[in-house]
């Protein structure tokens, strides 16, 4: 893929400040999700705050040579709910969210040992092209479920009945909205000339606000709530300036109040998942290495991804509460823009910290409209696919051996096939990913036989 910015490239001062935008942007809903979605006060403030300062431990180890930015982990959702639902009080949740982190951390780091012990060659055999590529494809399509959702939503919010909440917006309205973004995206990827070319997101985002605020306006005049997509009450209770609640300033007098029992279920819910994201961590890098074109695995190693991740994911949740992962929006980000620069991704994450004590920032990116950031994630999510299709290029899909790994991978990724184990779930990409690796080893007996016979065949002629 041509990139106009490699991974060691500066771009000057003024447009790093615009690039590092359009990746706050990319990841900012996902990011803020994770807390609210869990709720128990976590603040959605110092989860952007714990993301910022993940990234930059993650940049660290790593030696400045991954260019993708680390957010609120999706995967760890139920965890977090197990902490504060085995809590006695709220206080000790949030202790139990950063002890669930370390021991999250700690898997990372017994893995990253083994790796550099034992090297990465054990995992090309194990995730080929033939594995790896339709698994990051997984990735993208099974996302693809919540971009498509959001493209028909707004953010007002009205009661259908008692205790039961949906968008007000016309699906309709929301969805030209959405498209109108989406296609500004595309025309400004395809068509744009310099500058534009390299922030089609923000461009994106800007028309697709702009028209939501329209349909808004017109409909706040007209008493139309079907028209109204943007909420802008929450503008007015804005605080300019406020410090984020932090989680190790909540679970200061928590952690007294922790047993064993508890330390144990938190194990229970944290070591497991930790393992199921390290497949996915494998997937994640393997894709933005086929995007930068450099073996992250190799250089700078797995084992220093994996320390990144993890003690990223430590620190993130030290702010946050949250664990942190590789995003893969970010990675969508620097494939449509071809800008792989990691000062980019260092000014995003500064960027991150920063706007995180400004209520005036956060409100405004939490104010954009689910239908535009809907339209901005049929692209993200849909160049995370697309990725994954390119890598089995090279696979001969008319060999059965080849075409029943990539087919169980894809049928089982895009059927949603979700396993859970008390309070261990394994994801689709998890699930599709192991069925995969299965098949590919049962299977590849078949394909050294057919290799012997043709090394016999040679050497007869």
């Amino acid at each position: 893929m041509k990139l106009t910015y490699n991974v060691q490239d500066k771009p000057k001062f003024g447009q790093m400040i615009v690039f590092g935008f359009q990746q706050l942007l990319a990841i900012l809903a996902a990011t803020i999700a994770v807390p609210s979605i869990v709720g128990n006060g976590m603040s959605q403030s110092a989860a952007l705050f714990g993301a910022g300062v993940g990234t930059i431990v993650y940049l660290l180890f790593t030696k400045l040579r991954s260019p993708v930015f680390v957010g609120s982990s999706f995967a760890f959702i139920g965890s977090m709910f197990s902490a504060f639902g085995g809590a006695v009080s709220a206080q000790a949740g949030y202790a139990g969210l950063i002890l669930g982190a370390l021991f999250a951390g700690l898997v990372y780091v017994v893995i990253a040992i083994a790796v550099k012990l034992a090297g990465v060659g054990w995992i090309d055999k194990l995730m080929p092209a033939v594995v790896i590529g339709p698994t990051v494809s997984i990735i993208g399509l099974s996302l693809a479920r919540n971009a498509v959702g959001d493209l028909s939503l707004g953010k007002v919010m009205v009661e259908t009945e008692p205790g039961v909440f949906a968008s007000s917006a016309n699906p309709y309205v929301a969805i030209l909205c959405g498209l109108i973004t989406l296609f500004t995206v595309i025309l400004c990827s395809v068509y744009g000339k310099k500058m534009a070319k390299l922030i089609p997101f923000i461009i994106g985002i800007c028309a697709g606000y702009v028209a939501a605020a329209i349909f808004t306006v017109i409909g706040i005049k007209t008493g139309n709530t079907s028209l109204q997509i943007i909420d802008f009450t929450v503008f007015q209770n804005m605080k300019w300036f406020a410090i984020p609640d932090f989680t190790f300033i909540q679970a200061a007098k928590g952690f007294s109040q922790i047993n064993g029992q508890y330390i144990a279920t938190i194990a229970v819910a944290y070591v497991p998942v930790a393992f199921v994201v390290f497949a996915e961590h494998i997937a994640d890098h393997k894709n933005l290495s086929s995007i930068i074109d450099q073996d992250l695995l190799k250089e700078p190693g797995l084992h220093r991804t994996l320390l990144g991740d993890g003690v990223g994911s430590v620190a993130g949740a030290l702010f946050g509460g949250c664990p942190n992962t590789t995003y893969g929006e970010s990675v969508g980000c620097v494939a449509i823009t071809g800008n792989a620069s990691v000062v980019t991704i260092i000014t995003t994450a500064i960027m991150a910290i920063v706007i995180s004590f400004f209520g005036p920032f956060v409100t405004f990116l939490a104010s954009i409209p689910n239908c535009v950031m809907g339209g901005v994630c049929i692209t993200l999510y849909g160049f995370i696919a697309v990725s994954g299709l390119k890598m089995i290029q090279g696979v001969d899909l008319g060999e059965n051996r080849n075409l029943f790994v990539v087919a169980v991978i894809l049928i089982c990724g895009i059927g949603g096939l979700v396993l859970t184990f008390g309070k261990v779930t394994l994801t689709a990409v998890a699930c599709a990913l192991i069925l995969g690796i299965i098949t590919n080893l049962l299977v590849s007996k078949s394909g050294a036989k057919e290799e012997k016979a043709e090394k016999e065949t040679s050497k007869v002629k």
